[in-house]
């Protein structure tokens, strides 16, 4: 049972109840894709949003070295048009702007799309559906690039979905999607990416099927190190022949063939390592603090609170955590009512340990933070298994 990993609770509700759902995932028997079940409402969660893509450093540059290499291999221009789904707080369609490129982005957070409007970049305030492709497909605003990058987890409606990117795309056009690869979560042990607002979880094997189902053929793909391990996948129409499906994609659909991912024993193996490294976690707080060691978190990301929640790891394990994103700070993570402060905090208390929760950009985080030598302090970093960084020793 877990609360919606993304909803902070503010001082003034600390004392009043919260909503759990069941986190349990199933895979199907037939396509192998896996899934949550609908406990809470994409409009409950993403109609006003607690993550801002721009806090990140490294996911900033992620995206200003994608709008590089993109515009140079789809040769776009200042007719070309290119629509983001999810599109955040512009965090990458800034770039594409500073090229005098065309662009929209379709966001559902009116909080976090304010930002970017702000910031001079069309948005419409909308979920990206079947309904919004129609309508804007009509107007003629069909686009050279789609983009959506880690949109497709969180739709409820995959079908509808993918049939809207289908509408919008002009007939030479390109999508690209990125999102966390399957085979990554599980060999990787990333259990806390899984969670209410992550819908679906995708081997290239699952993806292809269901954009195949919808006349669009994934031609192209990335592994990617961002997120754990992510797939950016390219998609044209069928019958866009100028596109031939290359070698990367036959490889991987092999890879995932050979290690099991279209059987469902592979998937019933994964249970177990989780409670393993639980166990694992909780045994090394307890020693640290039964040493009287001081533990702070860095981070509020959604899957530092499904690992919280899940460990069950309050304020006795981990005194405070601190987030970058001022829309986190002065309140308390879902579930566990730890504080979240500033970064400076850190500095002010000289905590013994850094827990760092979103592990996938550690190297970032280690970065900023390694003033912590100057007190002997060291990093926790949980998964895929509890070990500690020593910034005075490791290199």
């Amino acid at each position: 049972m877990q609360p919606p990993c993304q909803n902070v609770v503010k001082p003034e509700h600390l004392n009043q109840m919260e909503a759990f759902y069941p986190l349990h995932t199933y895979v199907c028997d037939i396509c192998f894709l896996v899934q949550l079940e609908e406990f809470v409402s994409p409009k409950e969660i993403f109609s006003e949003y607690a993550y801002f893509s721009s806090y990140s450093d490294g996911w900033l540059t992620h995206a200003r070295n994608y709008v590089d290499m993109i515009t140079e291999r789809l040769h776009l221009s200042n007719s070309s048009l290119v629509v983001e789904i999810a599109s955040n707080d512009g965090y990458l369609l800034q770039y594409f702007v500073k090229k005098a490129i065309p662009v929209l982005g379709i966001e559902p957070a009116a909080n976090v799309a304010k930002v970017a409007i702000n910031n001079g970049i069309p948005t419409m305030v909308n979920f990206f559906t079947l309904e919004t492709s129609n309508n804007l497909s009509e107007k003629g605003q069909n686009a050279d690039l789609i983009i959506g990058n880690n949109v497709l987890a969180h739709v409820t409606d995959l079908n509808g979905f993918v049939e809207g990117l289908k509408v919008l795309l002009k007939p030479s056009g390109v999508i690209t999607m990125e999102f966390p690869h399957l085979m990554r979560l599980i060999d990787g042990n990333q259990f806390d990416t899984i969670y209410h607002e992550h819908f679906s979880y995708f081997s290239l094997l699952t993806v292809e099927k269901i954009f195949a189902a919808h006349g669009l053929k994934i031609f192209d793909v990335e592994e990617l190190p961002t997120h754990g391990g992510s797939l950016r996948i390219y998609a044209c129409k069928s019958d866009n022949n100028s596109n031939p499906v290359s070698n990367t994609v036959t490889n991987l659909k092999s890879t995932e063939i050979e290690q099991g991912y279209n059987r469902l024993d592979k998937y019933f193996t994964f249970a177990e390592k989780v409670r393993s490294t639980k166990r694992n976690i909780l045994a090394f707080l307890i020693k640290i603090k039964s040493e009287k060691k001081s533990v702070a978190g860095y981070g509020a990301p959604g899957k530092g609170n499904t690992l919280l929640n899940y460990c069950g790891i309050r304020s006795d394990f981990l005194d405070y955590t601190v987030d970058r994103n001022p829309y986190k700070q002065w309140t308390f993570l879902p579930g566990t009512h730890i504080p979240v402060f500033p970064p400076s905090q850190i500095e002010k208390t000289k905590p013994d340990y850094i827990f760092i929760l979103p592990w996938n950009i550690k190297e970032e985080i280690i970065s900023q933070l390694k003033y912590i030598k100057q007190w002997g302090g060291r990093f926790i970093i949980p998964i895929p298994e509890v070990k500690v960084y020593d910034p005075n020793i490791d290199s």
